[in-house]
Order: structure tokens, then C-alpha cells, then sequence
């Protein structure tokens, strides 16, 4: 069969969208990690599907790692779907907001000028200072679940940290069993400005941009030097991101909104 498909990104963090609002596409884990192969498919860090809501909003949101897993959320991954979804009221003023279910919960997307502000679900799970050690890695880890999980440690020479190396170790960590995480390291460029590089479980490798890492970071960076918000963050994309937040008690945090960019890039079809 042919299937059609849309090709999006979200600050360099790169999606296959798909409209399966009939229900009529079904896709195992091996197809959708083909689609998401860079050599031999589309080429994508994830595989969005808009399905029809269940429980009162808009629509209903499938997320699926480039191995082919479902995934609660991806804050990037949203920030598409929500652009995505609000042009497809057909109507030539696209709606403010737009509303989708996720396994993290309901969440709603702003469109705002270029931009596309999303709701995140609230946080959990945070600890500080875990004592997993990683062999040839000294950063303290922190660990918050911001809709998936993510451990967040910030260094000092993030430019030339291998990602690959200490994320595969972070994401496989007995601690972080049996989920794994994803993994964040982060550099302050000054108070309130921070730069992250990721790895990001299920893609297996350093992507150029996620959103739950970016509001894992932010919130993180809040905790260790009190900077208030709007936090922004630099990606490997090149986009600066903006999260805002309510701090409540000394680790409750409320009201988390991921600001950046979601851009069409084509559309086409392909045989499955």
C-alpha cells in the first residue's frame, strides 16, 4: 500500500506525520523503525500518528521512537502535532489552540506568530544528585520525568563531551532500569540561559533537539542556581527555545510551557 505522509521539525528534532483520524493505517514496530531509517526509508527521529480523541479533546496523539516503541510524550514531537493539527480544520484562520490526548496526559497547543507554545504535563519523579556512577564521567546526574524520563548533568566543556558514549551509558544505567532514560548535558551561558546536547532513548543516539530534555534542563538549571523564569535554551539545531514555569514549595513545579519553532517540510508517499 501507499502511504501518505508529511515531513515536520521542531527546532531540528525531525518527524513523519501521518493522518490515521479513520483509523485505517496500522504500522508494527518494524515498519515504522524502516520508515524512520535514514538510508534505506524517510529519515526521521520519531513517527507522529493524529488519531481520533477519546476523552473530550481535539485529537489523540501516537508518538513512536525511530526504533519503532510508542513513547508517552515528545515536547517537540507536540509542538508538530499541534501545527499540524490546526491546519486541519480546513479553515483559512488557523484555530488559537488545539487540544490532543497523550499517555502523559492532555495537552494543548498555542499557535503564537511562528511559533508554537505546548502545555506540558507536570513534572515527577525528581531526584537530585542520584548516586549512579558512570565509568569515565564525574557530573553529578539529576533525574526528572517531564512527560518521559531524563537524566540532566551539566559540564563545563559541552562542546566537546562525547554524547554518544556517556548518554548510551546514562540511557542503559542499572539505576534508570528498566525504562532507561533519556540523557541531557547542559553548559550555563549565563543566569536563565542555558545550551543542552541530548541523547535521546529509542533514537539511540544524539539528536538535534527534545523538548522534555529542554524543560528537564531548564527546570534542573532552576534548582541548582535559582534562575527564574523564562528559561532559554540553545539546541545543536540552532533554535533557542523558551520555557516558562510556577514553582510551588521547593520542588513542585506547575503551569511548564515549551516556546519554539514547528516547520512543514514536505509531503509525499511512500510504498509499505
Amino acid at each position: 500500500m501507499l502511504l501518505h505522509f508529511y515531513k515536520m521539525n521542531g527546532a531540528g528534532n525531525d518527524f513523519i506525520v501521518i493522518d490515521n483520524r479513520d483509523l485505517s493505517i496500522s504500522l508494527d514496530e518494524d515498519t515504522i523503525a524502516a520508515l524512520c531509517d535514514r538510508h534505506r526509508g524517510i529519515g526521521a527521529d520519531g513517527l507522529l500518528a493524529v488519531e481520533p480523541a477519546e476523552k473530550g479533546a481535539d485529537y489523540k496523539f501516537r508518538y513512536y521512537n525511530a526504533d519503532g516503541g510508542e513513547a508517552d510524550m515528545c515536547g517537540n514531537g507536540a509542538r508538530c502535532f499541534g501545527f499540524f493539527t490546526a491546519h486541519l480544520s480546513g479553515e483559512q484562520e488557523l484555530p488559537k489552540s488545539v487540544s490532543f490526548e497523550t499517555i502523559a496526559g492532555t495537552l494543548t497547543a498555542e499557535i503564537v506568530g511562528d511559533d508554537v507554545r505546548i502545555a506540558m504535563s507536570e513534572p515527577k519523579n525528581l531526584e537530585m544528585n542520584c548516586p549512579a556512577k558512570i565509568k569515565g564521567f564525574n557530573g553529578a546526574l539529576h533525574f526528572v520525568n517531564t512527560g518521559v524520563p531524563h537524566v540532566v548533568s551539566f559540564v563545563k566543556d559541552l562542546e566537546n563531551i562525547d554524547v554518544f558514549q556517556h548518554g548510551c551509558a546514562i540511557r542503559n544505567h542499572d539505576y534508570f532500569a528498566p525504562a532507561g532514560s533519556n540523557a541531557n548535558f547542559a553548559k550555563v551561558l549565563s543566569p536563565g540561559h542555558i545550551s543542552i546536547r541530548t541523547y535521546e532513548r529509542g533514537v539511540e543516539d544524539e539528536t538535534l533537539a527534545c523538548g522534555t530534555g529542554m524543560v528537564a534542563s531548564a527546570l534542573i538549571h532552576h534548582l541548582l542556581t535559582g534562575a527564574e523564569s523564562p528559561i532559554k535554551v540553545d539546541v545543536e539545531g540552532g533554535d533557542t527555545l523558551i520555557i516558562c514555569f510556577e514553582k510551588i514549595g521547593s520542588d513542585t513545579f506547575t503551569d511548564i510551557t515549551l516556546t519554539g519553532p514547528a516547520d512543514f517540510v514536505f509531503e509525499g508517499e511512500i510504498e509499505i
